[in-house]
This record gives C-alpha cells, structure tokens and sequence, in this order.
C-alpha cells in the first residue's frame, strides 16, 4: 500500500465516532491539486542537473494551503500528498485558519554547495510562484530546508511580483519578516502537548528518562527543552547511529558536537565531554524499544512498525516526525496500553508559529520571543485538552480523537460552503 492510502487509513476510526456525508469523504480523500515540475540548475562544474519537484495543495476548505517544503531523496508524489493530508488535519485540531499543503524536491540537498542549494531554491519558486500567495497557498521549511532557503525563496518570488509579499513563505530569517521563536516551535509545542498529557494521567512533572529518534531540529529543540524541565534523555539518534547515556546526556555538548561533526557516528558520553570510542553507541531498535517513560520519534515516516511496537516498552509516544507509527503498529500499542500523542496534535507547533508569524506579516505588528511562547501554549494546550477529552467521552485513541475533531470541523465548513 503507498503512503497516501495509508495515510487515508486514519480516517477509518474516525468515521465510528461522527457522522458525515460521503461527498464530503470523497472530497477529503481527493487533493485538490497535484503539481509536479522539473528543476534544473547548472552544477559548479557546469553539468546541468534536473530534479523532480511538486506542489500538493490537499484542500482549502478552512484556508490558504500551508505546508513545508522538503528537500530529501524520498521525495515522490505519493509521499507530498500524505504530508498534505496531514497538514489538513493537523491545521483544523490546532484550530487554525488554514487548509493543507506540501511541496517538496528529489534531492540529497547534502551533495549540494551552498551556491547549488541557492539556485535550487530559486529554481523551486520560478517553477511554482504561479501556485504561490500569501491568501492562497503559504509554503515553510520542513526536512533539509531552513529558515535561509525561505529566505531565497520569499526574495526570488518579490523578485518575480515586483511587490513585497513576505506573508508568502514563513518560517524566514527575522530580518525578512521572521518570527521570534519559529527555530525551535515544533519541539516546544510538543512538550507543551506532553505536559499536559503529563497532568492528565498523573504522571511525574521531572525525572522522565526519554529516548528521541531523529537529531535535526526538531528533535534537538525537544531535548533541550525536556532537558531543561528536569527530565533525563538518556538515547539519541541521529541517520547515523543511535547513542545511550544511562544517567542522561548534557543535550548543549550533544548539539554543540552534532554541529560541529554532522554527525554523532562512533561518541560516548563520559565525564562532561564526549569521546571517539563506540562503547555508548546502540542499535537504533533498541532506542525504539527501551524502557522508557516517554519515546520521541522525531525522524522519518513508518518508523515503528508492527515488529518494533511488540516490543515499545515506552509508557508514552510523542510523535513528532509525521507518520511515525504504521496503522498497523497502532493497534498494537493501543492493546498494549502505551498511550500514543498522534503526530497531527503533537507536531503542530511548527504551524501553529507559522500562522503567528503570517498573522505578524499581515499586520505588520510584531510579539516578543515571550508573547510568541504564550500564545504557542495557549493554543497547544487548548487542542490537547480539547482532544484528550474528546478521547475519554468516546472512549477512542488520541489520534481518533483527533481526527474526529478535524474532520468535525472540516464537515462544518463543507456543509456552509455548498
């Protein structure tokens, strides 16, 4: 099955728990566009290289089409409409103004120069800009793009507009119109959702071992965040290799070293500092299926599957990649009782400062680091509380509880716009 199939699996259980028109069903499994485009850029050697790109817009029924743009090998078409699909939820259980969107390029972007990367960047948005607006479809980093590469992008589009337009994109260098507090907004709303879910079950506020798979941004602002609360990240992964601290990594010296080296292949952590010799280094599934109380899979899609949920022994997972658990593997967590934060509630702090940071650009009004981190709570913690009783009144999973309110909303907007 491709991932958008699978993707639309979710609906399912949804479907149990409230009532809604096959016409609507039809429209929610169908994107509302698909585009896809060729890039070429001319290498630093003078070769010419082409790309595959695309353009998903799922649907516009509560807003503008948001969603990142990612540049990474697995990029395919399939791929780009899931992640739409999930932008489409994951805007509507955030309560926010937009519908779903995604894009992205078939690129190891690490094989790239920076001035490559550059030109490909432009090259996306003279493919696209046509599709473009900050009223109509408002594209954000996502894996292996950065607030830098918005910043081409927004600069090559006002280059082509003739206007400045800066709504466009988000997530974008301050200098350009950027938010206070946009690097590190998807890890920080997730631990706002699992605070929260903390108090709900009882659970200690400080101490937690926590185990987080996937070190780019997401994961590391995560770690550092949890760090700082008192908890204990004890593994670690990053592409390359998986680490384990028993007494818990100093996640500053982590980062500091990962952008240093790029990479966290072959390092132990002992005594304050870390050392070339693998003694710490694990399997990744063994990152997967530690004892944990809370597991952090903040990598790629499909990650725990059916064989690797046998044996999660985490009391909660924090889905901050997208898709990280196969349907599959959820039915076996759910019979195992581990409590899974789906990634449409957890991982929606990105967008959530993304919107604060359109909102920002439309009015030209701009909050302090301290103003953006209030409002992000206040939203994260109004939908988790929203969705977590959603779950106990159906007695449902989170992710059900989820969309069912997603598509409640989704539902409504259909009906008046008909």
């Amino acid at each position: 099955m491709n991932l958008f199939n699978q993707a639309l699996l979710r609906l399912k259980p949804a479907l149990e728990h409230i009532s809604v028109s096959d016409e609507f069903l039809e429209v929610i499994r169908t994107p509302e566009r698909v585009f896809q485009f060729a890039i070429r850029i001319k290498s630093d050697d003078g070769r010419v290289r082409v790309f595959d790109a695309y353009r998903v817009v799922h649907s516009t029924l509560l807003g503008p089409g948001k969603g990142g743009i990612r540049f990474h090998p697995n990029v395919d078409e399939n791929e780009t409409k899931s992640l739409a699909f999930w932008m489409t939820i994951k805007c509507a259980v955030a309560g926010l103004p937009y519908g779903g969107a995604k894009g992205g390029v078939k690129v190891n972007s690490k094989s790239l120069s920076p001035q490559e990367l550059e030109r490909l960047s432009r090259e996306y948005v003279r493919g696209s800009w046509q599709l473009l607006g900050e009223d109509s479809d408002i594209p954000a980093p996502d894996m292996y793009t950065n607030s830098k590469i918005m910043g081409w992008m927004v600069d090559e589009y006002c280059k082509i507009k003739g206007s400045f337009e800066r709504g466009v994109f988000t997530g974008k260098p301050l200098s350009m119109g950027g938010s206070l507090g946009r690097e590190d907004a998807t890890g920080r709303g997730g631990f706002y959702v699992l605070q929260t879910i903390q108090k709900f079950l009882g659970l200690p506020k400080t101490g937690a071992r926590i185990a987080i798979q996937g070190f780019g941004n997401v994961g590391a602002s995560f770690a550092k965040i949890a760090a700082n609360d008192g908890h204990k990240i004890v593994a670690i992964s990053d592409s390359s290799t998986a680490i384990y601290s028993e007494e818990g990594f100093d996640i500053d010296a982590v980062i500091a070293y990962k952008a240093k080296f790029g990479t966290l292949r072959g390092v132990t952590f002992k005594d304050g500092e870390f050392h070339e010799t693998p003694h710490s280094t694990i399997l990744h599934e063994d990152l997967l299926t530690m004892d944990l109380d809370f597991l952090v899979p903040a990598a790629m899609e499909d990650s725990i599957n059916n064989k690797i949920a046998e044996n999660v022994k985490a009391k909660v997972i924090v889905e901050l990649a997208n898709g990280p658990v196969t349907p599959e593997a959820d039915q076996i967590l759910a019979e195992k009782k581990i409590v899974v934060i789906p990634d449409v509630l957890a991982n929606s702090g990105g967008v959530t400062v993304s919107y604060l940071e359109w909102v920002q650009n439309k009015t030209g009004y701009y909050w302090t680091e301290k103003e953006v981190f209030e409002k992000l709570r206040e939203k994260m913690v109004y939908a988790t509380e929203v969705i977590w009783h959603f779950s106990k009144d159906h007695n449902c999973s989170l992710r059900t509880a989820a969309y069912s309110t997603a598509l409640t909303r989704l539902y409504r907007a259909y009906e008046e716009q008909k």
